[in-house]
């Protein structure tokens, strides 16, 4: 019963004001959480998302949870790094408040990496793989290959990074399925598109190519490394049917949103 209203009190405050966290009210209940970090006018969505992704764990704790808090508690990091390296001609002492806040974002993820070093769940496997190229956990996480526990999006994504340099083809079947488990409204990876048009590149297939970094550029319009003259030029270079192109990258991004993609044969 306990969890049941722990859950139902989680879903209040993420669908509170209009579907957006309301961060004042996991305060008001939770002051430990918001208290880790001083308060500061930067980093704010990145410290909004530690303190759900803490709250997250605090109300049902799993490896999946700390591995949202890995993740949370590094965007953070890295946003106050960023931060901290903006001086304050008559506010000296903000910089110095972002480094504390860096050093103790910086101090949990060493904390939750020591504490999860031996869990199976295929995210933190990866995670320890990436970050402190840990070859047991790579061995452990590969496999896991083909069971159900990595028939997610984003283990299919971790899976082709591995086999990048090592399985091209293999690498693009991957990328696919990752596309194929999207839901719809789930947060969509531009790095897969990225991912795709670079594979179509190297193999010089440049009607593939300019599809899929059309679908970046629809998906991801503030991406500055491609942009709307890139494109044309792709075109005019190739001499390439744009209005085709476009129409069929269009209808493939809204199949991936809808949960409705169907991976192609490779």
């Amino acid at each position: 019963m306990k969890t049941t209203l722990a859950y139902l009190s989680l879903i209040f405050l993420l669908t509170a004001c209009d579907s957006k966290p309301n961060f004042a009210d996991l305060c008001d209940s939770n002051a430990e959480i918001c208290n880790e970090f001083k308060e500061d006018s930067w980093c704010k969505r990145e410290r909004i998302k530690v303190g759900f992704s803490n709250l997250e764990h605090k109300l049902a704790a799993s490896d999946l949870h700390k591995y949202h808090q890995l993740i949370a508690y590094e965007d953070y990091a890295q946003c106050m790094v960023h931060a901290s390296k903006i001086e304050h001609i008559k506010l000296k002492h903000k910089q110095t408040m972002r480094v504390d806040n860096a050093i103790q974002a910086q101090s949990r993820i060493k904390e939750i990496s020591k504490e999860t070093m031996n869990s199976n769940h295929p995210h933190l496997l990866y995670y320890h793989w990436s970050r402190y190229i840990n070859e047991e956990s790579l061995a452990r996480f590969l496999a896991q290959e083909g069971s159900k526990a990595l028939d997610n999006s984003r283990s299919q994504y971790n899976l082709a990074t591995h086999y990048t340099k090592i399985d091209p083809k293999k690498t693009l079947t991957l990328l696919y399925r990752a596309l194929q488990l999207y839901q719809p409204d789930q947060k969509i990876n531009q790095e897969i598109f990225q991912s795709i048009a670079t594979i179509f590149i190297e193999k010089q297939e440049v009607k593939k190519a300019y599809l899929w970094l059309r679908i970046l550029r629809l998906h991801s319009p503030e991406n500055e490394e491609v942009t709307e003259k890139s494109l044309n030029n792709y075109v005019i270079g190739y001499k390439l049917n744009k209005k085709l192109l476009d129409k069929i990258a269009n209808i493939t991004l809204d199949k991936i949103e809808a949960g409705t993609f169907e991976s192609p044969k490779v």
